[in-house]
């Protein structure tokens, strides 16, 4: 069987419907025997020769006119993994929305005339830029230079935690370079909030307390420092710029949701959060780590991967905060996924 490729669509004639959509779940049925089918699927039809060519092309010569390499990798894998899916192209079956996805994956033993979309999947080279707004609710299928495979879900996230706080007012405290140290109330704040860290050392019991900007920032908006959260905000930016009240922002959130956000600098990242946490005597490991980033940003899928890898070594969930301050925080879970 011979396919003919027109306006990006390949047409198979003769039996072809009954043949690969309705067995199978390939392609768009046309009327009469008749199929459409997206080139990736007429590549894998021809990789694994149940069609002879497209207007006398094989599967290297269709691969390089229509520049679906990467896509036939991803699609190839699925499909050696049991599933069926589609191109997620407008008019496809089982396609609502294209936008934001390259294919759409069923369930197993599923396929597009089930109406249930297991997996929408995005096609990405290592090389390429990928837009933070371009995801969530997506896989993304990383395709790297040597051919192999990485693939990372991405779905919206909920930060919640079991922390309460009943803080003081008007506590003794002084700005310094980068931080501010705390002379009064410190083992409240310390043991019942785990705000900042003891100067004398992690395992001291006694002495001051030195907060970060941003911890410094937070307890003075609500009163329990005796310095200006305008002074502390001015100082953040002299240091970090604009960055700081992304931040600041972002740990507020944190400490509103009943979370303990503290310096991520560790794990290379803005925040690690606990989030079951009663005093800091009962203190268990962190479940996630935090990088704030803006709502332009775009991922380098490599710096990604490390994240990503990062965060799953030390078992924890790898979280974006997505906002420029002044709106909303878009929160974006990203992890390893194996289909």
């Amino acid at each position: 069987m011979q396919g003919r490729l027109e306006d990006g669509v390949v047409h198979l004639p003769g039996d072809a419907r009954q043949r690969f959509h309705d067995s199978r779940g390939y392609g768009r049925p046309t009327g009469g025997n008749d199929l459409d089918v997206a080139p990736v699927e007429a590549a894998h039809l021809l990789s694994r020769g149940d069609i002879d060519g497209v207007d006398g092309m094989g599967l290297r010569e269709l691969l390089a006119r229509t520049g679906t390499t990467l896509d036939f990798v991803v699609y190839k894998d699925l499909r050696d993994r049991g599933f069926y899916l589609s191109p997620a192209r407008e008019g496809w079956p089982g396609v609502d929305d294209p936008d934001g996805a390259d294919f759409l994956v069923y369930p197993r033993g599923k396929g597009p005339w089930d109406g249930v979309v297991e997996h929408r999947v995005r096609v990405a080279g290592e090389r390429q830029s990928i837009p933070v707004s371009s995801l969530g609710e997506t896989v993304l299928a990383i395709v790297d230079e040597d051919g192999d495979l990485t693939y990372f879900d991405t779905e919206g996230y909920d930060p919640e935690g079991t922390a309460t706080e009943n803080l003081p007012s008007g506590l003794d405290a002084e700005l310094l370079s980068d931080r501010a140290l705390l002379w009064t109330g410190v083992d409240q704040l310390y043991q019942q909030g785990f705000y900042g860290q003891r100067l004398y050392g992690r395992n001291a019991d006694s002495g001051p307390l030195q907060l970060s900007l941003l911890e410094a920032a937070s307890l003075a908006r609500r009163d329990a420092l005796d310095i200006d959260e305008s002074d502390v905000v001015a100082r953040g930016r002299d240091v970090e710029g604009d960055r700081f009240d992304r931040r600041l922002a972002v740990y507020s959130a944190l400490r509103e949701a009943g979370t303990v956000p503290k310096s991520g600098f560790k794990f290379g990242s803005d925040f690690r959060v606990y989030t079951d946490f009663e005093t800091v005597s009962d203190l268990s490991h962190s479940e996630f780590l935090v990088r704030v980033v803006t709502p332009d940003h775009t991922f380098v899928p490599r710096d990604l991967s490390l994240d990503v890898r990062l965060a799953g070594g030390v078992r924890k969930r790898m979280v974006f905060a997505v906002t420029d301050a002044n709106g909303q925080i878009d929160w974006l879970s990203v992890s390893r996924l194996t289909p």
